[in-house]
């Protein structure tokens, strides 16, 4: 698929993807392994992703890593998951910056150890100022949460008086989410067949197209990806009004 190719019907371009990556798990119960293996295979998918979204063009991607509800899974797997993280970041962090990829992180602090968060941090400053693709991972990330924290700090600056309640918009809360200054995504896919959201950019996904894929994430892989941005192109997105083809 070429960069210049993606165009839906309307005439907007594809340019940013979520994925809620899913299915690690029951990818490693179907092949009779422990569910670290899955993880681990998942990390590959995720390298395989970002590399074809540098390469199709996409300038922002959004991936879901860890849910704060993922906090109630086993003590073991939540340690395998976190030093997937660590491996993650030593291993590729000098290869993403020199590819030009920006890298942020979204979420909570709470609850994440000292040396996580200055890894994290120094990923973060290492790649500021990289332009060829935003990658934004969601960890230790719920939606509902996001959304509370933003009207807190929004009702903590109309209790000061920097802002009054009539200036209260929804342009002015998306300036108080974890997205702050990220375009809405366009498309999201899930992987593992699951038709939810899961607690997932719910402010942010208001006017996306969503492609459900029944393949779980370790098996993840640029033809899936272009089939998913062909199935966005095949649709015509109305934003509330009326289809671009038809005025019914």
């Amino acid at each position: 698929m070429d960069k210049l190719a993606w165009q839906v019907a309307d005439g907007s371009s594809t340019r940013h993807v979520a994925i809620i990556m899913d299915g690690n798990g029951r990818w490693a119960a179907e092949r009779g392994l422990p569910r670290s293996e899955g993880h681990r295979q998942g990390v590959e998918a995720l390298r395989r992703t970002v590399e074809a979204s540098r390469d199709l063009g996409i300038t922002h991607l959004t991936l879901y890593s860890f849910s704060s509800e993922n906090w109630s899974r086993p003590k073991q797997e939540i340690n395998d998951l976190f030093g997937l993280l660590r491996r993650f970041v030593r291993r590729d962090l000098a290869e993403l910056h020199k590819n030009g990829v920006k890298i942020r992180v979204i979420g909570t602090r709470a609850g994440l150890d000292a040396d996580l968060l200055r890894m994290i941090d120094d990923a973060v400053e290492l790649t500021k100022d990289n332009t060829e693709l935003n990658l934004t991972i969601a960890f230790n990330y719920g939606s509902r949460d996001e959304i509370a924290r933003a009207a807190r700090r929004i009702a903590e600056d109309v209790s000061n008086g920097s802002v009054t309640a009539s200036d209260v918009t929804p342009e002015l809360l998306g300036t108080y989410l974890d997205t702050a200054g990220l375009p809405d995504p366009d498309l999201l896919i899930r992987t593992s067949g699951e038709l939810r959201l899961s607690n997932f950019l719910l402010w942010q996904l208001a006017y996306s197209e969503f492609v459900f894929v029944d393949v779980y994430w370790p098996d993840f892989s640029r033809e899936l990806l272009e089939a998913a941005i062909d199935e966005y192109q095949r649709r015509s997105r109305r934003f509330g009004g009326t289809s671009t083809r038809s005025a019914g």
